[in-house]
């Protein structure tokens, strides 16, 4: 698998922190050159300092069409070539639905859908030369719905349809696309900046619904950077359609757990 992702080239949206970082250590580790895309922070200038030059550091707004064109143009030009996509940005934030302002619905579907559409649109003559692979990330919520996440569930519905539609357009150009549906995952960054009032409603819910323990104790991601390397390094004359990864071991989200035992 590393000899045959060596030298190849790798974009990542919302790379600088969580899985998304990941995800970029594991590609670098398999000799991989990576275009980082995530808003402009401390976390992203930091990949320099980490990877060296095998990463280029792109500041960009996932919501904002002509940045992301622009920032997958410069690292196609910077490293020659693009051969894979990861749409891994993302964001869901907990609310009860009658609740949920203008801009907590908006930026759900800004991000999740339409900054995945305009970063594969922008990614696609790029990897036409390179018969390339894009793996859209997505997750268990898709086939159950956590409450207070309803929205973000639906986002993920809408990247797995499309990632199905897309898949017979671009499969006659040698363009492979796959959904890795993950589960959950310890050190999730999605999580940062939530109040404590919206942990506190969010695990008090999806313990009470069972939500909780139907996603089991979080798998490292560790794990699912392996797993993104395994849809990647499959021959080219296969595809995966869709690869579900979710936590192997009994147990709750620590969130969850601590709403338990203040319940006891």
């Amino acid at each position: 698998m590393m000899q045959q992702l060596n030298g190849k080239v790798a974009i990542v949206t919302g790379a600088s922190k969580g899985m998304g970082r990941h995800f970029v250590a594991a590609l670098v580790g398999a000799g991989m050159k990576v275009g980082c895309i995530a808003r402009p922070s401390s976390e992203l200038d930091s990949l320099t300092g980490e990877f060296g030059s095998a990463v280029l550091p792109l500041p960009c707004d996932i919501a904002e069409p002509a940045a992301v064109t622009a920032a997958i143009n410069r690292a196609a030009s910077h490293f020659g070539q693009v051969d894979v996509l990861v749409n891994n940005a993302a964001i869901f934030h907990p609310f009860a639905f009658e609740a949920g302002s203008d801009a907590m619905i908006r930026s759900h579907v800004d991000v999740n859908v339409l900054g995945l559409a305009w970063a594969t649109r922008a990614a696609i003559p790029h990897l036409r030369r390179t018969q390339g692979q894009i793996v859209n990330i997505s997750s268990e919520s898709v086939r159950h719905p956590f409450p207070m996440l309803a929205l973000y569930a639906a986002t993920k519905a809408a990247v797995e349809v499309l990632t199905e539609g897309l898949r017979e357009e671009l499969r006659s150009e040698g363009i492979r696309l796959t959904v890795l549906r993950s589960g959950s995952v310890s050190g999730s960054s999605g999580s940062i900046g939530w109040s404590d009032e919206t942990k506190q409603k969010f695990y008090q819910k999806i313990v009470q619904t069972g939500h909780a323990a139907m996603s089991g104790s979080p798998a490292s991601p560790q794990s699912m950077a392996e797993g993104l390397l395994s849809i990647l390094g499959l021959p080219r004359d296969v595809s995966v359609d869709l690869v579900e990864l979710r936590a192997a071991q009994e147990g709750l989200p620590e969130g969850a757990i601590a709403v338990r035992e203040s319940a006891a």
